[in-house]
């Protein structure tokens, strides 16, 4: 087999020819009985190709995906319709590898592009809750501007927002989630925290804690997830109505209770479209928050149910693996520092 650089367009003559006929161009048959080959004109770069013997097709049905230039033979071979019919098939064969490998190599590429499109729309959707942030801390701080506690926690804001930034700009640039920092959270001043950030938005969450209770797992992503379904009891109840968090302990798991007396949803959405991306009741969003944590929670051991009906209210309650601490335990020399 003869190798060259020179790309040869599909419009040639010889792309044709061989596209039209299928036929295996013999170059010796050529030059002494052109006639044969009625309409052929061999390119200049293939003409010139010292030792050029069999031009073989490599093609798919009728498409032609290539061909191969093979070289003189060492000993002399009859090329018969036997010869030419093995080469045909030799060359379709190939063709057909060389088609599988393309639609593979095109196959990974769009997974690559879907998984890039996933990532992107978590990233957004938690840009769009730091904008959130951001913005009602703004809305107040003319209001507040003389108040140092306020002045302290906007600082704060802005500072734990840069973060968030900053960890969503990496999961960009690498095309990974970074990886979580596990160990004990207590879930009492989680809900403490949650309870405190939506009161600065003027709702009030209800938070009974029956029982101080430490999971394990990532302390930003476990309040993330509760925010996010603390909020969205919060955006399907009216302003009247009520919106609680239970915190106690059930057959040896953590068990947390996200309530409310709101819109409420059919079974149907719960059980076939809660928790898949992109479906949501709201009038703006991706759902990408329901779907990450049900993910989240799936992932830490736990499960979560829903309850819910239309214009009564929804109840969501989340089970997670106690995380039993001890002196030496992660948690203890976290509150130690």
């Amino acid at each position: 087999m003869l190798e060259s650089s020179v790309l040869e367009a599909r419009e040639s003559q010889l792309c044709r020819f061989v596209m039209n006929s299928g036929w295996v161009i013999n170059l010796e048959e050529f030059r002494s009985l052109p006639s044969r080959y009625e309409g052929l004109a061999l390119p200049d770069w293939l003409s010139n190709q010292a030792g050029a013997w069999l031009v073989v097709p490599l093609m798919v049905g009728s498409d032609l995906t290539g061909f191969v230039v093979l070289g003189s033979s060492r000993t002399h071979v009859d090329v018969n319709w036997e010869v030419n019919d093995l080469l045909r098939t030799a060359g379709s064969q190939a063709a057909g590898f060389l088609a599988q490998m393309l639609a593979t190599e095109a196959l990974l590429e769009a997974r690559k592009f879907e998984a890039f499109n996933r990532m992107s729309a978590f990233v957004v959707h938690d840009l769009k809750n730091i904008v959130s942030q951001l913005s009602l801390m703004l809305k107040n701080a003319e209001r507040h501007k003389g108040n140092p506690e306020f002045q302290q926690d906007m600082l704060m804001t802005v500072e734990h927002a840069v973060e968030r930034m900053r960890r969503l700009m990496l999961q960009l640039r690498d095309g990974t989630a970074p990886a979580s920092a596990v160990c004990g959270v207590d879930l009492a001043n989680l809900f403490g925290r949650v309870q405190a950030s939506k009161n600065k938005t003027g709702r009030a969450v209800e938070v009974d804690v029956v029982e101080a209770i430490s999971v394990r797992g990532d302390e930003e992503r476990l309040e993330r997830v509760f925010g996010h379904l603390v909020q969205n009891s919060l955006d399907a109840t009216d302003s009247d109505g009520r919106v609680w968090v239970k915190l106690d302990r059930e057959s040896g798991l953590a068990r947390v209770e996200v309530g409310d007396t709101g819109h409420g949803m059919t079974a149907d959405f719960v059980r076939e479209r809660l928790f898949k991306p992109f479906q949501t009741t709201k009038q703006s969003g991706m759902g990408i928050g329901a779907y990450e944590s049900f993910q989240y929670i799936r992932e830490l051991g736990g499960e979560l149910s829903v309850d819910s009906e239309l214009n009564v209210g929804t109840r969501i309650v989340v089970l997670l693996p106690l995380f039993q601490t001890n002196r030496d335990s992660d948690l203890m020399r976290r509150e130690a520092t």
